[in-house]
C-alpha cells in the first residue's frame, strides 16, 4: 500500500513533543523553569484536524507541564506523558480509542518512537529526525520539528482525503478581519 492509500484511512494522529511539536531545544532559566517553544502553524493545523472530527494524542517521554498547556490550548485531551513504553502507551490509547492502528499516524524523531512509528498505519518522520525514525518512515516532512512539520503532515493527510480544498474554501469565503494596523 502506498502512502496516499495510507493516508486516505487515517482518522487520529500521534504526536512526540521534543524534536517533533518543539524543535527539541530544552531551555532552563536560572530559576529552573523549563522553556519550550511551539510553532504557531502547528497548532492551527491540529486545530484545523480538530474542525474535521479528527483525534490527537500526545505521548512523551517527558514531563512537563508546558506540555499540558500546550494540549489545553489546542483541545487535545489525551496526553501521556513520562511515558517510558511509548508504544504500550500507545496500545492503551487505542483501546480507549476502540481505533484499529492502521488507521492512525504516527510523528516521531528519534529512536525511542521507532516501535510507536512501526506499529502505526502511517509513519512520518521529521526532516530532522534520527536515520532509524526516518527508515520506519512512510513519509519524511520538509520542515524539520518545531518548525512546521506536524502542519505538513496534517495538511498532506487532509489533501490525499479530499478536505484539504474544502478548509481553504471556507477559510476564502470568511468574513475579512480588520487588522490592528490597518
Amino acid at each position: 500500500m502506498n502512502w496516499i492509500e495510507r493516508c486516505a484511512r487515517i482518522d487520529a494522529l500521534v504526536l512526540d513533543v521534543d524534536g517533533v511539536l518543539t524543535d527539541g531545544s530544552i531551555v532552563y532559566t536560572d530559576a529552573g523553569v523549563e522553556l519550550k517553544a511551539f510553532h504557531v502553524r502547528d497548532g492551527s493545523g491540529l486545530k484545523l484536524w480538530e474542525l474535521e472530527g479528527k483525534r490527537t494524542a500526545i505521548i512523551t517521554g517527558r514531563q512537563s507541564p508546558i506540555v499540558e498547556r500546550r494540549a489545553k490550548e489546542l483541545g487535545i485531551s489525551h496526553v501521556v506523558q513520562g511515558a517510558a513504553d511509548k508504544h504500550a502507551a500507545l496500545g492503551t490509547l487505542l483501546a480507549a480509542w476502540s481505533l484499529p492502528a492502521e488507521r492512525v499516524a504516527a510523528i516521531g524523531d528519534d529512536i525511542v518512537d521507532v516501535p510507536v512509528l512501526r506499529t502505526c498505519g502511517l509513519a512520518i518522520a521529521v526532516a530532522d529526525a534520527c536515520a532509524e525514525a526516518m527508515q520506519e518512515a512512510d513519509y519524511v516532512t520538509q520542515a524539520p520539528g518545531g518548525r512546521g512539520a506536524v502542519r505538513e503532515a496534517i495538511e498532506l493527510i487532509l489533501r490525499a482525503q479530499g478536505r484539504w480544498q474544502a478548509i481553504v474554501a471556507r477559510c476564502r469565503s470568511a468574513a475579512p478581519v480588520a487588522r490592528p494596523d490597518s
